[in-house]
Formats: structure tokens, sequence, C-alpha cells
């Protein structure tokens, strides 16, 4: 989607803050003993009464309102009777329709007490990815400049971008032309143009950043067990700072 005029931004303000508020609720009760099935039930109550629909599950008839990835999943996952535990690495996902809009935001968080070095380190890197990403996306710049700010600071970081996951266009459906890649790919020279709607979205691991996808046809995991994170806003490209929808 491209922004066109004052409505249309506004109506992707009013979506935005529904995904932010839903995914700022959910991290708050992704607590030990709590499962991944009364988060997500939270979460559609919360859609349910501010008239929005669960885009997963509305695009593609997921099995969830959200995705919630728990310790060994990556992206994708189903939410399930399981109990969080302490420590657990999570990925929760939201993204919804509302008056027409759709909007898309994702964060990691380990479950409880505080992180340990190496997650806190991964959890700090990734975040620092998304930033460096979305202050790359300015008009007339090549698209993938996004992907280079991103692995480069995962580089510098000690980190891998698992590159088949990757953001994308949104704003009239979930997912929408353009794909914005989380690593350099130097064939991808589309310019950015002002009002252009794309999710910024890298996830990093210390691992091979390999995935493979779950018996369950949904779930992403990392081919070889490692931990990985997510951070993902919407955003409005402009010729200045971008506008963060779901911030």
């Amino acid at each position: 989607m491209t922004v066109e005029d004052e409505r249309q931004l506004a109506g992707l303000r009013r979506s935005g803050a529904l995904v932010r508020d839903i995914l700022r609720a959910m991290l708050n009760e992704a607590k030990p003993g709590v499962t991944g099935l009364e988060l997500d039930r939270m979460a559609q109550d919360m859609m349910d009464r501010a008239g929005a629909r669960s885009a997963p599950r509305a695009a593609y008839n997921f099995p969830g309102a959200t995705c919630i990835s728990i310790e060994g999943v990556a992206a994708h996952g189903i939410p399930d009777a399981r109990p969080l535990r302490e420590g657990d690495l999570i990925n929760i996902d939201v993204s919804l329709e509302l008056d027409g809009y759709w909007t898309d935001s994702g964060a990691s968080m380990v479950v409880g007490n505080q992180p340990t070095k190496d997650q806190a380190k991964l959890l700090d890197a990734t975040k620092r990815a998304m930033t460096k990403g979305i202050y790359a996306a300015k008009a007339g710049q090549p698209i993938n400049e996004i992907g280079k700010r991103v692995e480069a600071e995962a580089k510098a970081a000690g980190f891998k971008v698992c590159s088949t996951l990757t953001g994308h266009g949104v704003g009239r459906h979930i997912h929408e032309e353009p794909t914005v890649w989380n690593h350099y790919v130097r064939s991808a020279r589309q310019r950015l143009t002002e009002g252009l709607v794309i999710t910024v979205e890298p996830f990093l691991t210390p691992g091979n950043a390999k995935i493979v996808e779950a018996d369950d046809g949904w779930s992403l995991y990392p081919a070889d067990l490692a931990p990985m994170a997510q951070f993902e806003h919407t955003i409005v490209v402009t010729r200045g700072a971008p506008i963060i929808v779901t911030a």
C-alpha cells in the first residue's frame, strides 16, 4: 500500500495502535504458568471488542489469532496449552485488519526473571538491527539499504540474519509487495517511494540461520535448534524519518 492522504494515514495509525496495545498486553502477561492459548484468547477478545480481525486467521486460516513461538520455534508458532516456563525465549507476532487497514508487529522476550547474558545480547542486537533497518528506509533510497544496515548490525554483534524470513509490504493485505530483505541483496535496487507501507522484521541467531517447517505445516524452527529472536514494526516511508505506526 502507498499512503495517499491523511485519512489513510489515520486509518493505519488506528490499526497500528491496536496492534501495539495487544502486543504490549500479551508481553506483559507472558509469565511462567501462562499458556499460549490464554494469551491468544486475550488477543482475540481485544480484537473483537475493537471490531478488528486477526490477519493470519482472516488471510490464511491460521489456527490462532496471533503467532506465539516458544523456545525452539522461530516463527509462526501455533498458540497451544503448554505453560510458559521461566527462561523461555518466546516471540509474539500480532497482525490484524481494522476498518480495511492491515498492520503487523512482533517482539521477542524471555519469560520470568532476567534473561541470561547470551539471551540479552541476542535480544538487544535484534532490536538494534530492526531500528537500523527502519531508519534506513527513506524515499529515494534503494530497498536493499534496509537489509544492508540490518546485516551489518547483526554481524557487528556476532549474529547471523535468517535470510528466508523477510519483511514485506502491508496495508491493504497482510502480505504485499515488496519483499523487504533482512540481508543485502545486490539485485534488490527498487527505490523506496514516499508513502510506501512496509514491515521491517529481522530474525537474528548465533546459529546457522537455516529454517525448517514443522509437521504442523505452520511452525518454523531453526535447523540447528539455536535460539532466534525477532522484532518488527510497520512503517510508512517518508523523505525523512519513517512513521512507525505500531510504535
